[in-house]
């Protein structure tokens, strides 16, 4: 619904109430609350990860490497120090999360959405009619057209 306005002394003002329905309307739109569950829930998503990058992956990996945590590594030039540590475990996280969303959540959408997709239709066969030149299906012995009938037909 669009707010309704009234004009007073030739400036446009709008009724609160209308604008406040407008705004009610907004807000209670599913695709906006949709939005706002999937930012929550991304959120704490996203700690899960972080912590499962922090505490379990980024460990193995210096496992490998020898060194205990990532984000001990820095190094300083001109007294600035730069820590690539950090970068390291940002990188392992974000390749983890994407991970988690395509083998979780893309690779089932994809196959179940090919499961359910409908079988494209086999393109009909048509052919002309010699009197009207329409296209009239393959099998049909009169013209829907011209009404001519087909069977008949001169051919071509």
């Amino acid at each position: 619904m669009s707010a309704v306005r009234t004009t007073r002394g030739g400036v446009s003002v709008a009724r609160v109430g209308g604008l406040g329905r407008e705004f009610r309307d907004f807000i209670l739109r599913g695709n906006v609350v949709d939005l706002a569950i999937a930012v929550v829930i991304g959120a704490a998503f996203g700690s899960i990860v972080t912590a499962l990058v922090k505490d379990l992956i980024t460990p193995l990996i210096a496992a490998i490497g020898g060194k205990p945590d990532f984000s001990k590594i820095v190094f300083t030039i001109n007294g600035s120090q730069f820590f690539i540590g950090d970068f390291i475990n940002a990188v392992v996280s974000f390749l983890v999360i994407a991970a988690v969303v395509f083998f979780f959540v893309v690779k089932p959408v994809n196959g179940l959405m090919a499961r359910f997709k409908p079988s494209p239709e086999e393109p009909q066969v048509t052919r002309e009619c010699p009197y009207c030149l329409s296209s009239v299906p393959g099998k049909a012995s009169r013209c829907a057209f011209c009404t001519s009938d087909l069977s008949q037909a001169p051919s071509a």
